[in-house]
């Protein structure tokens, strides 16, 4: 029998009953066409939330022309916030003032505010690999790209992409290092342990979460 289960709504339960309500797995609690999330993606906020993508993707519309896409086993603290392709101004005009939006009127169609969004943005989505850290209050700006093992420092705003297995922290974020070498990466990029059956994960967990590159490897190859 598997301990993880990725239907569940709260995943974290203590040995004696006791649910964490704060810590929701992602995919169970949100169901919006704009946001795609991988299995195992869990979000904690100190307060239960009613709306949850209303709270990590506040500008993220239905009619939204942009994603945001989170992948697996993705770790997102309290007070984190993807500000998407939607809350961009006009920028190329004289006044960055978004009159239209304050002008809608009963003959507004879809069309045109699909539009009104396109005239202020471009549609790149912003995309969150697997098996990545975002710390407590960090902000993600539209169209970025975190890659698999991405490690995000608490209250850092990320304003470019992240390469695989990188930690990056402040405002704007910057590089402080890479969590590994070069060829530990392009290992742990071939092997993808999170695409792995969820009973080899749980029964290789210990290689997951140790040091032993040619360990997890040797697993990859069974797999």
């Amino acid at each position: 029998m598997s301990h993880l289960n990725h239907n569940k709504k709260h995943p974290m339960v203590m040995p004696d009953g006791t649910i964490i309500e704060q810590v929701v797995h992602l995919k169970e609690v949100i169901d919006h066409p704009s946001i795609e999330i991988g299995e195992f993606s869990y979000y904690h906020n100190f307060d239960i939330l009613e709306n949850y993508e209303s709270y990590l993707a506040p500008y993220l519309f239905p009619l939204s022309p942009d994603k945001l896409i989170i992948g697996k086993f993705v770790q997102i603290a309290h007070g984190v916030r993807f500000i998407t392709n939607s809350a961009n101004h006009k920028m190329k005009a004289f006044s960055t003032y978004p009159f239209m939006n304050f002008m809608m009127t009963d003959k507004t169609t879809s069309e045109d505010i699909v539009k009104m969004f396109e005239e202020s943005q471009n549609a790149a989505d912003t995309v969150v690999g697997n098996d990545v850290w975002i710390g407590i209050d960090a902000t993600i700006m539209p169209s970025v790209k975190i890659g698999d093992g991405a490690i995000i420092g608490a209250k850092s705003v990320v304003t470019k992409n992240v390469e695989p297995y990188t930690i990056v922290a402040g405002n704007p974020a910057k590089v402080i290092k890479r969590r590994f070498d070069d060829d530990t990466v392009e290992k742990l990029l071939k092997i993808k342990w999170w695409e792995w059956d969820i009973k080899t994960i749980e029964k290789n967990i210990g290689a997951i979460t140790g040091n032993d590159i040619e360990a997890l490897s040797d697993i990859a190859n069974f797999c």
